[in-house]
């Protein structure tokens, strides 16, 4: 892989896992176009590294309190937790081609511009994270685990079932963004004991990679302070056209 593909492929890492775009679809069909889908699956791991220390730095202060004072929202992201762990360890045993999958990606990207069509319409509420009950919980964390598939964005159906459940527009993303938090320290913790063991070979130099996931934390701290004011104007039906728009036209690309 190029220093180019890399800077590309980092940028939208950046980009899209915050935007509710679907990151991992979108890795999927950049690297695909470029030829590199077996580097950017090497690569993916410090790519998400790179955005984890995005949400740490802009989620810093909450994150914090989360640990050290809010039990009760701590005890919360656990329980949401537990469906992404059970299905992203299934997926990554026994199907993990799926996750290569460019015509899944191009199925996958209609839904999640359905689920932010379907924000559009939700009729806004007030409920706080101090209203939110495991069953509310769990019910996000079970779209969380959803998105493990390529083409179904992790902030778009996460945002979209704590709107569904009743919460607040920015208690929605902050639920969201703390649930993404033990979810991206797995994936990058189950991919380095891959590396560290041989399991996986390390084909891209390391100082490229960690270049790699500087830039998709500058990149992803920026997308995230813009899809929180986004999330303010209550647009998100934008990123759905995208959803549609791209999916369709990976299916058809794929068909013909």
């Amino acid at each position: 892989m190029s220093w180019l593909e890399l800077l590309v492929l980092a940028v939208v890492q950046g980009v899209t896992e915050f935007l509710p775009v679907s990151s991992s679809g979108h890795l999927v069909l950049f690297g695909d176009w470029m030829g590199a889908n077996q580097d950017v699956v090497e690569v993916n791991i410090m790519l998400h590294a790179g955005t984890l220390v995005a949400i740490l730095i802009v989620y810093r202060q909450q994150l914090l309190r989360m640990l050290f004072q809010d039990w009760r929202l701590f005890s919360r992201v656990v329980v949401g937790t537990i469906p992404a762990v059970i299905v992203g360890f299934t997926v990554k045993f026994y199907f993990e081609e799926l996750l290569e999958s460019v015509w899944l990606t191009g199925a996958m990207l209609p839904v999640t511009g359905l689920l932010l069509f379907a924000c559009k319409s939700s009729v806004p509420r007030e409920k706080t994270l101090s209203d939110l009950t495991y069953g509310q919980a769990l019910v996000i964390g079970c779209f969380q685990a959803v998105a493990v598939l390529p083409g179904i964005s992790r902030s778009g159906s996460t945002i979209a079932a704590g709107l569904f459940v009743g919460l607040k527009r920015d208690d929605a993303a902050l639920f969201s963004f703390l649930l993404a938090v033990p979810v991206l320290c797995g994936a990058v913790l189950l991919e380095s004991v891959s590396l560290w063991r041989g399991e996986e070979t390390l084909a891209t130099p390391l100082p490229m990679m960690l270049a790699g996931a500087g830039v998709a934390c500058v990149v992803g701290v920026i997308a995230l302070k813009l899809l929180l004011k986004v999330l303010e104007q209550g647009v998100l039906n934008w990123f759905g056209w995208w959803c549609v728009l791209v999916g369709a036209f990976v299916l058809l690309r794929e068909t013909l």
